[in-house]
């Protein structure tokens, strides 16, 4: 008798979902809040639903090979949408919610989308403007009905009429429904996921189910992920992150997946639901560090040396402990006084009271961040990857957790490192192709499967742990031939809290100079406290005190930066604080909020040759992109600033 449930047989994400159903029918598969109620539904209730759906998908003529984009925020319902795409032959595309009309028709136009399921009657606004644009769109199904009544309905659909008409007709489809669901392996495509663009258009990556199954069950295996487990997926659902935590592992493990209400309430549903698995980007530690930095800073002296006084004892010792190295009785129990007091409160303030296994990435996290969430007990590890990667290319074991390596290679990957420096990788998730475009397939993927990450980095002998220094093409040389990286300089700057983006400048230059964004919040905070009154970003930022804080925070940045031989020399020497915030809308940063360097120098380029000239200010204007469409500008003039570097050690070039 052949064992269904065997990893051969479940080569499709389709047929995981079949195991789930079959083996835990009353296990939680989904959650979602709204308005203000947990709502759930069991895999059995999850298969019905899929399967509905895929019937509906037949019924409006969605073929083998159609591209089904997917657009809005984190619902199970349109998770579910994906896996129905899937069901039924078709590709699922997730989009980015907050692309703008333009963005979202490049996509829908490179691959010829014929279906959009939409969450509103935002998103579905958004594709109607671009329609006429889209030669190959056929139909668009909405999940919110809400302001929908007066619409043209001839090419619009509601998604519960969809499934309902899917049922109604079930005796009819199912057996092209079956069909379908046999004909597909694991060569058949899983997903297409477009890059964030950060240096150009973005590009389609196709995922097989290979790809993404293979992926799920051996990292699901590395960290002990079973039906047990929650994970709460905020993320883009069209950022790989998020697909292969939400879908990969989900339905490998058969672990919930759980919805918050919106975006706004993440931090509250965060705390409600407790996941036992969690994932969030360096900003997102750096912006809940943040907030408890200006909490304490509002409280009482006691309250500030309580937290002080365990805290310092618990960065020492909490690390040990999740490290299972032994620790003295005394200190075992002041951390546990700690952990009443102190730790233990934060953690549930932060909802991460139950988060057994917990990852960051996407860009490197600063050493004091990361040292900070593991003293509160919290098993924070870093992975490294990217979308060509199916996300897992290295991550740490228990065991095996520092701040300044990303890990081991994860289960089934090869690593090398080549003679420039660059990071290469052959693993079971490597991508099979980027979409319609073979030049860039060969130069990023070889006939032997090794795929160029772009990222420059070594393994360490001793640990076998890689280390990423920077992106290949950011590395550079200052004049005097000693090695420039300046993501390195801007991950120690963004450590404070009253900064919130720091992009570095000095390749093929005599000195390194910096343009900085305050976090509104910590210094609208700071400035609130110490009575200074401000009525814009722009004129917090200008205000010569914030000047002077951010000057002692990067002072003091170059003063741990000139400690490191092999990167002394990209000690910050002069700097402003910029007039506004680096925004996605204005192509300043990628939708997973990663800088575009080289726009930035371009687009700024009048400021960065005031840096480089020794001017004391410069008057600026600068366009910008409102959320309704509209262009606009801003004008200033900015303040420039020196800042004390130590001496370092010059390297022959």
């Amino acid at each position: 008798m052949t064992d269904t449930h065997s990893a051969a047989a479940l080569d499709t994400v389709p047929k995981l979902l079949a195991r789930n159903a079959s083996k835990y029918p009353n296990a939680a598969a989904y959650r979602e809040k709204e308005l203000g109620i947990w709502q759930s539904w069991t895999w059995a209730e999850t298969a019905q639903e899929i399967e509905n759906l895929a019937l509906g998908f037949l019924d409006m003529g969605v073929n083998v090979g159609d591209h089904i984009a997917i657009v809005g925020s984190n619902r199970p319902h349109l998770y579910w949408s994906m896996v129905a795409a899937q069901s039924v032959g078709a590709v699922p595309v997730p989009l980015y919610k907050d692309a703008i009309a333009e963005e979202m028709a490049y996509v829908l136009e490179h691959c010829s989308a014929r279906f959009v399921v939409a969450e509103d009657q935002e998103q579905v606004d958004k594709i109607i403007d671009v329609k006429d644009d889209l030669k190959t769109l056929k139909s668009i199904v909405y999940l919110d009905p809400r302001g929908m009544r007066k619409y043209d309905k001839s090419a619009l659909f509601e998604y519960t009429d969809v499934q309902a008409k899917g049922a109604t007709a079930k005796a009819d489809l199912m057996p092209e429904l079956q069909k379908r669901l046999d004909m597909q392996g694991a060569d058949t495509t899983c997903v297409m996921l477009y890059t964030s663009g950060t240096t150009g258009r973005p590009k389609g990556v196709v995922l097989s189910n290979h790809n993404i199954i293979e992926t799920g069950r051996t990292t699901s295996e590395f960290d002990s992920l079973t039906v047990n487990d929650s994970v709460l997926a905020y993320l883009p659902m069209a950022w790989v992150g998020d697909f292969i935590f939400s879908i990969g592992q989900a339905y490998s493990a058969a672990f919930c997946v759980a919805c918050p209400e919106s975006g706004d309430t993440m931090q509250h549903d965060l705390r409600e639901l407790g996941p036992t698995y969690f994932f969030a980007p360096p900003r997102y530690f750096e912006g809940m560090l943040t907030t408890v930095q200006i909490r304490m800073e509002d409280a009482g002296k006691f309250k500030q040396w309580l937290f002080k006084y365990f805290m310092d004892h618990a960065s020492v010792v909490g690390p040990k402990l999740l490290d299972g190295m032994s620790v003295g009785l005394m200190d075992k129990l002041k951390y546990h006084f700690g952990k009443v007091f102190i730790t233990g409160p934060l953690k549930n303030t932060l909802g991460l009271s139950r988060v057994r296994v917990g990852y960051t990435a996407g860009e490197a996290i600063g050493p004091e961040l990361f040292d900070f969430y593991r003293s509160l007990g919290i098993n924070l590890k870093q992975l490294y990857g990217q979308t060509e990667a199916s996300v897992f290319i290295t991550q740490q074991p228990d065991g095996g957790v520092r701040a300044d390596t990303v890990g081991v290679p994860s289960p089934g990957v090869e690593l090398r490192i080549d003679d420039r420096g660059e990071v290469f990788y052959r693993s079971p998730g490597a991508f099979v192709e980027y979409y319609k475009n073979p030049k860039s397939t060969k130069e990023t993927k070889d006939k032997e499967g090794w795929v160029a990450t772009g990222d420059a980095g070594f393994i360490e002998k001793d640990s076998g742990q890689l280390r990423i220094i920077d992106r290949a093409k950011d590395v550079g040389k200052m004049n005097d031939g000693s090695m420039f990286a300046p993501k390195f300089v801007e991950n120690k700057l963004k450590f404070f809290s009253n900064i919130l983006e720091a992009v570095v400048f000095g390749d093929q230059r005599d000195e390194c100079v910096a343009f900085i964004n305050i976090d509104l919040t910590a210094v609208g905070n700071w400035a609130e406290r110490n009575n200074i009154a401000y009525s814009s970003y722009q004129e917090l930022a200008a205000h010569p005190q914030v000047y002077e804080m951010i000057q002692k925070n990067i002072e003091e940045v170059n003063a741990s930066v000139a400690q490191d031989e092999m990167l002394s020399g990209c000690q910050v020497s002069r700097f402003l604080i910029l007039h506004k915030e680096l925004d996605a809308d204005d192509g300043e940063m990628t939708r997973t909020q990663k800088v575009r360097r080289n726009i930035i120098g371009e687009k700024y380029e009048d400021l960065l040759n005031a840096l480089y000239g020794g001017a004391s200010e410069i008057f600026t204007e600068t366009e910008v992109s409102y959320e309704d469409g509209r262009k606009g500008s801003i004008s200033a003039t900015l303040e420039i600033r020196d800042t004390a570097v130590q001496p370092r050690t010059k390297v022959a070039a």
